[in-house]
């Protein structure tokens, strides 16, 4: 199964909650999203790599919301999107 790339999901839940009006619905997209992928980040890196990686998921996506304010929502999502992408990637890479 081809894997969607993380900036991908991420915006994803954003998108959900602008176009249904429902920032519930959005949220529990990116839960989904963020348990999917720590079971990854568990199998390439390790559980402290998991642990890691997913409090900074946690934060990145926390953040965005002041940093939308400064930036624009779809800008904020792409950057931390785009953020946890590098993370994941130098934290992962050569384990898989």
């Amino acid at each position: 199964m081809p894997r969607i790339p993380s900036p991908a999901i991420a915006a994803a839940g954003y998108a959900v909650a602008r176009w249904t009006k429902k920032r519930p619905l959005g949220g529990a997209v990116l839960a989904v999203a963020g348990g999917v992928a720590a079971r990854e980040w568990q199998q390439a890196g390790g559980a402290k790599a998991a642990v890691g990686l997913t409090a900074g998921y946690v934060a990145a996506f926390a953040g965005s919301h002041p940093l939308a304010k400064k930036i624009g929502a779809w800008p904020a999502v792409f950057s931390v999107a785009g953020g946890m992408a590098a993370a994941s990637w130098a934290v992962t890479r050569g384990k898989h």
